[in-house]
C-alpha cells in the first residue's frame, strides 16, 4: 500500500488491525460516494507514526524482526529504502514521529545516503523526529570521519565496537531498574560518551543509552532487543524471548512518546 511519500516517493505503509478495519470501512464509503456522484480524486497517501529504514546495508531479517514487533504493538509504519529516503525533503521526513534504523552494515547504510539526506535526517531529528537506532542504527547515529557518512546525532561522538570475544554472543545486560536480560549481540557498539545509560554490558560499558537531541528523543541500543526466537538457535539464553520482546516494545514506545527510561 503506498503511503507517506510525496514528490514521486512511495513508501510501503503498514497498519495494525484497527487501521485495516478503518481502511476497509473508508473504502466502502468512498465506493458509495463514487457510485452516487461519479469519479472524484482520492488520495491514498497517509503519514504513519513510524518510518522504518530498510535501505542498502540493512539486514532483511532484522527489518522483518522489527516489523513483527511493530505489528504486534498495533503501530502503523512505513518502510523506506535508501533511494526513497534520498528523495525526501527535510519537511517530509519531519512529518513522522519516529525513525527506526535497524541492524546491518552501518558503512553501507551511510554510503547509500547522500550528504543532503544525512543532513536532512539530522535536522529533522533536531526539529522533533524521534530516533531509535539498533546495532548498526546506533553506529549510524554517531560521528564518522570523512569519507564515511552518518547522521551525527551524537555531537561528534564516535562509537566503538563492544568486544565479546566473538562475532555474536549472548550478553547479559543490566538495567537501572528491573532484572538483567540476556540479549542477542552481533558486532554491536558500546555507546560511551553520549546520553544517559539505560543498560550496561557485562564489562560496565553502555549498551543502551537515551537522550534528547534538539526537540527529539533518541534511544540507541548496541544489542538486538528485537531478536526473534529463531536467532537463538544453538545459543543459551536465561531470559525468555517474550521478556526481550517486551523490552524491545518498551524502547520503541519510549522513543515514540519521548519517555525517559530509568537510567544509571
Amino acid at each position: 500500500m503506498p503511503g507517506g511519500g510525496e514528490a514521486g516517493v512511495e513508501l510501503r505503509s503498514h497498519m495494525g488491525n484497527s487501521g485495516r478495519d478503518f481502511l476497509a470501512v473508508s473504502l466502502l464509503l468512498i465506493s458509495a460516494v463514487l457510485t452516487a456522484c461519479g469519479p472524484k480524486p482520492v488520495s491514498s497517501r497517509e503519514i504513519t507514526p513510524v518510518l522504518l529504514f530498510a535501505g542498502t546495508g540493512t539486514t532483511p531479517n532484522d527489518v522483518a524482526a522489527v516489523e513483527t514487533i511493530l505489528n504486534g504493538s498495533h503501530l502503523s509504519y512505513s518502510i523506506v529504502n535508501s533511494s526513497q529516503l534520498n528523495g525526501m525533503t527535510e519537511s517530509q521526513i519531519s512529518r513522522y514521529r519516529l525513525l527506526i534504523v535497524p541492524g546491518g552494515d552501518f558503512v553501507d547504510m551511510g554510503n547509500s545516503l547522500t550528504a543532503v539526506t544525512t543532513a536532512n535526517v539530522r535536522n529533522a531529528v533536531k526539529g522533533g523526529l524521534n530516533y531509535l537506532g539498533i546495532c548498526a542504527g546506533g553506529f549510524l547515529a554517531g560521528s564518522f570521519p570523512a569519507p564515511y557518512k552518518s547522521f551525527d546525532l551524537s555531537s561528534g561522538v564516535k562509537f566503538g565496537f563492544y568486544s565479546a570475544g566473538t562475532r555474536k554472543a549472548v550478553v547479559r545486560i543490566s538495567t537501572a531498574r528491573g532484572p538483567a536480560l540476556d540479549q542477542y549481540w552481533e558486532d554491536g557498539p558500546q555507546l560511551t560518551g553520549w546520553g544517559e545509560v539505560v543498560g550496561k554490558y557485562p564489562d560496565g560499558t553502555p549498551a543502551i543509552v537515551e537522550g534528547s537531541v534538539g526537540r527529539s528523543w533518541v534511544i540507541l541500543s548496541g544489542v538486538h532487543v528485537e531478536a526473534p526466537a529463531s536467532w537463538r538457535r544453538g545459543m543459551a539464553f536465561n531470559t525468555p524471548v517474550s521478556a526481550d520482546t517486551a523490552f524491545a516494545r518498551r524502547l520503541i514506545f519510549a522513543a515514540l512518546n519521548r519517555t525517559a527510561l530509568s537510567h544509571y
